[in-house]
């Protein structure tokens, strides 16, 4: 799977954020070191969703703005 990031260059090195998965982020001295970070953190958002999910029922509801 491919998600989309968002990186921050900061005076502490790079922040880094994916908007599909709230919460996930991570960051890194380099822009380098951030993405690899990212992709750590993504494998552990994925892995604690899916703990999480077991056993649990699901519905989707529809939102209609006016």
């Amino acid at each position: 799977m491919r998600y989309l990031t968002v990186i921050h260059k900061s005076k502490y090195g790079y922040d880094i954020h994916v908007p599909a998965l709230p919460g996930c982020h991570s960051q890194g001295k380099t822009q380098k070191e951030a993405l690899k970070n990212i992709k750590d953190a993504i494998l552990v958002y994925l892995e604690m969703e899916r703990a999480e999910l077991r056993g649990a029922q699901m519905k989707e509801v529809e939102v209609v703005l006016s």
